[in-house]
């Protein structure tokens, strides 16, 4: 069952939420520690100040309903989803994922590269993932990327798509990587933008990692001892910490703004490369949709399910990297090659984490590139 659906928080809500920031019991700082300990304070004020005044959250619902928005119903879950269908003959399925701290909302820009692309045209579909945004929060164990993997293909043959493409980073990235394992007869092609520091190939018995992984996962390990505790919480007792995420919207916006800021290529302003309404609109999706708990827990199930290549489970379906500079610790090519059929592998000249947001043109033109490859 597939329904249209249209975004409108209550005016309870919103004025609820803008009360709460105003009462916000503030913590002291370190001087002259920016960054260093975490979100920096005068930045997260002078946000909190422009989220209380001036930020207006109809602004991005006229955004969002602006697209094609649907509720579906695969296998009793409910999922939201933007549909945006070409009017040209022979459009390609896309079907794009978002990943932690993100949204829906980081595609919007990649939305619109893809819809005017002269070379190909394309029929693009963007869900939020189980327990994001506005699709259903599960309380059941095991959503992982797999689970959400098999949700995609059901929901993809429901919309007649039995031959698509994928594209995913972040969480992202390992949901469409398991869907490639899984139902490789209806991938075109894959393109990521990320893969996760879990990811192991199937190695032969006897096989010996080179220097260049050695060294890769060398660096991951130190990234993880000064930047990971995040992922160590979030995978291990992430209730813990969403009483106060879920209670304390400046709390939230602390936990998720500080990710933006260290994963991004922003050259040491945060502005550089999101504007503050791009910033407060992921921030206030968490928040209406009480969705930061479901979102973290999903780093539990896949701490329990990693990505962790079996013997046959190589893809062989085309894929496309995009490497971005700024990105978080990324398995050099010759690794990922070991796991994945690479036809194309672009180092990108600028962008980080959040590609779709910080460089959609560059990650639209790479999602081109591959799909003239291979169709």
């Amino acid at each position: 069952m597939i329904k249209d659906f249209k975004v409108n928080i209550a005016e309870t809500e919103i004025a609820d939420l803008k009360e709460r920031i105003k009462k916000t019991r503030w913590p002291d700082e370190l001087e002259n520690s920016q960054w260093t300990y975490g979100t920096n304070l005068s930045y997260l004020k002078e946000l909190a100040e422009y989220w209380q005044s001036e930020f207006d959250w109809r602004k991005t619902e006229q955004k969002i309903n602006a697209y094609a928005n649907f509720l579906a119903e695969v296998d009793g879950c409910k999922i939201h989803f933007i549909h945006v269908k070409s009017e040209r003959d022979n459009a390609i399925p896309i079907l794009i994922t978002h990943g932690w701290p993100g949204s829906f909302l980081e595609m919007f820009k990649l939305i619109d590269c893809l819809k005017d692309s002269k070379e190909l045209a394309f029929d693009i579909i963007v869900p939020s993932i189980i327990g994001f945004g506005f699709s259903e929060k599960i309380t059941a164990h095991g959503v992982d990327y797999g689970f959400v993997a098999d949700l995609w293909h059901k929901h993809m043959l429901q919309l007649g798509y039995e031959k698509y493409s994928i594209q995913g980073g972040d969480i992202g990235a390992g949901i469409s990587i398991r869907l490639a394992q899984k139902h490789p007869e209806s991938i075109i092609a894959l393109h990521l933008n990320y893969i996760s520091d879990s990811y192991q190939p199937y190695l032969e018995e006897g096989e010996q990692l080179n220097a260049e992984v050695l060294a890769y996962k060398d660096f991951a390990n130190k990234w993880n001892a000064t930047e990971g505790a995040y992922g160590m919480i979030q995978s291990t007792k992430p209730l813990s910490l969403a009483y106060g995420l879920n209670d304390s919207p400046i709390g939230l916006c602390a936990w998720i703004i500080e990710k933006f800021n260290s994963w991004s290529d922003n050259e040491g302003y945060i502005e550089n490369c999101f504007t503050k309404d791009d910033l407060l609109s992921n921030v206030s999706l968490y928040w209406f949709t009480q969705t930061i708990h479901s979102s973290m827990r999903m780093y539990h199930a896949i701490s329990e399910n990693p990505l962790v290549f079996g013997k046959n489970d190589f893809v062989k379906s085309p894929v496309g990297f995009a490497n971005f500079p700024k990105e978080i610790p990324t398995p050099p090519r010759s690794y990922i090659e070991k796991g994945l059929n690479l036809v194309q592998w672009t180092d990108m000249p600028k962008g980080g984490h959040f590609a779709a947001l910080e460089q959609p043109e560059l990650l639209a033109a790479d999602i081109v590139s591959l799909l003239k490859k291979v169709t």
